[in-house]
């Protein structure tokens, strides 16, 4: 069954009631300026997000045609790791908190488009407002980052990472749900991958011998 709040989703993205909405400029930004989130998979089981749109707790709507790479984490093998580093984030960036997203992805070790709806709990908001300490350059720390895993079998986990470094907290959503094929909606048509897809050198190497979908996801 799909996600409710995917109806009024897809009327934003849309550019419906857009004049109900405030500017961005209208909002201002958190005490840090913008957060930011990163995608990233395990080690030779690529993917590529391809779009993204999220609502934020201002009722601004950010929508992303142009993201920075899915990285690969080569310590992500087997199973998920707390520990992953976002890396720079250049493209991925909104001005508060999110109350919902969705994001369209190339699963290139599935050879599917993927469509993950996600709607998150109003305790996000609060963790991203409140200092987590200092780093170590004294800079006040924060949870200003979220970082998506995309795995085989179109699984998808969340962590929030903080700006001082240490271990991610895993988020667990208040809905999350991930879509494929005829079930596709607002990622319908929506691929990189229109001629098919093709495993790297590394990924046959690395699954040579496994069974999907090669971990515990």
């Amino acid at each position: 069954m799909r996600l409710k709040w995917i109806l009024v989703l897809v009327m934003l993205v849309g550019g419906c009631h857009a004049a109900e909405l405030p500017t961005p400029e209208e909002t201002g930004t958190m005490p840090y300026g913008k957060w930011g989130f990163a995608f990233f998979t395990p080690h030779a089981l690529p993917a590529v997000v391809t779009y993204a749109a999220l609502i934020d707790s201002s009722n601004v709507v950010s929508k992303f045609r142009t993201l920075d790479s899915s990285q690969s984490d080569p310590s992500v093998v087997g199973s998920w790791r707390d520990n992953t580093n976002s890396g720079s984030i250049y493209f991925n960036k909104a001005r508060h908190p999110p109350v919902s997203m969705v994001f369209c992805w190339d699963s290139i070790i599935d050879k599917k488009t993927y469509e993950t709806q996600i709607v998150f709990e109003p305790s996000l908001r609060e963790t991203m407002l409140t200092p987590t300490g200092t780093d170590r350059y004294g800079n006040t720390a924060w949870y200003k980052t979220l970082l998506f895993g995309l795995a085989p079998e179109g699984k998808v986990k969340i962590w929030l990472q903080n700006s001082a470094g240490g271990k991610n907290i895993l988020l667990e959503p208040k809905r999350i749900g991930t879509f494929s094929g005829d079930k596709l909606d607002i990622c319908k048509g929506i691929t990189k991958h229109t001629q098919g897809y093709g495993y790297t050198k590394t990924t046959q190497e690395f699954i040579k011998g496994k069974t999907y979908p090669y971990g515990n996801w």
